[in-house]
């Protein structure tokens, strides 16, 4: 069994990984784990894991092109990744209801009287980054809101660089939703070094995956929950029926509910010093 996955600097994508190891080597799986460079495509490894003999490919990452897509699939062995649009037999999709995420994260900020509202996300054409732009602009749309977007990268680093960015405008926005958590943990120390011209009265912060550090005393930050348990155990059972030869389908799209947890970063909003 082949497990890919990338951008280990995010404790979700090392949670996952672990928790995957663990359950596929509970079913008797032997692991082969590849690493890319990144977080947001599994096309850069597709040559390499063309030579090796494995029964299957779990992958934490989306596959973006038809053209890498094939190479997995002309192999004949089945392909579970997170975050795929692309439907083709042998590729099984699991994804939490990253269209859901934006709607919730939209919807709770006005809910707590946002003004100005963005999107601080990772790589534009990363399917998870889309879905959670996309329902995030549609329900504020539905409020007459026009978002602010932006987009780098899944990283700390990227919402540092996001928080410049904003900070070179007339206004800040003060409802901002953050496509994961260490985006938004790099705005808030961003904020917090860099005093803030027309600092809203009260700015109001969501993240996305509920990272260890998203409950962190200085963050304590509202973030979307992706329920990873159960994503991994639709494919450790596609994995099972497969096994089993069992597997009725030969494709599937399988969307995993995901839930708010609310922290102080919407209630009382987060502190950033004013110049």
């Amino acid at each position: 069994m082949a497990f890919v996955t990338g951008g280990l600097h995010n404790p979700f994508y090392s949670r996952v990984l672990e928790e995957f190891i663990i359950r596929l080597q509970d079913i008797g799986c032997q692991v082969m784990a590849f690493h890319v460079n990144g977080d947001d495509t599994l096309d850069a490894v597709a040559p390499k894991l063309s030579g090796y003999r494995v029964d299957a490919i779990v992958s934490a990452l989306s596959v973006l092109t038809d053209a890498a897509l094939e190479q997995f699939t002309t192999l004949g062995v089945p392909l579970i990744s997170f975050n795929t649009h692309l439907q083709k037999k042998g590729l099984y999709s699991i994804s939490s209801d990253n269209f859901l995420a934006g709607q919730l994260a939209a919807r709770h900020l006005l809910e707590q009287g946002g003004k100005r509202v963005a999107f601080l996300g990772g790589p534009a054409n990363n399917p998870a980054n889309i879905d959670r732009c996309r329902g995030f602009t549609e329900e504020s749309r539905k409020h007459g809101k026009i978002p602010v977007i932006l987009n780098d990268e899944f990283s700390f680093a990227g919402g540092v660089r996001q928080a410049l960015q904003l900070l070179e405008m007339p206004a800040l926005p003060d409802a901002i939703f953050c496509a994961d958590d260490l985006i938004a943990i790099g705005l808030i120390d961003t904020f917090w070094r860099t005093p803030v011209k027309n600092a809203p009265d009260v700015l109001r912060i969501i993240g996305c995956d509920d990272i260890p550090q998203s409950a962190w005393a200085p963050y304590d930050l509202t973030t979307i929950q992706q329920d990873e348990n159960v994503m991994i155990d639709r494919a450790i059972s596609i994995l099972e029926s497969m096994y089993a030869d069992t597997l009725e389908e030969e494709e599937g799209q399988y969307i995993v509910k995901c839930n708010m947890v609310l922290r102080s970063s919407t209630n009382t909003g987060v502190y950033i010093p004013s110049q």
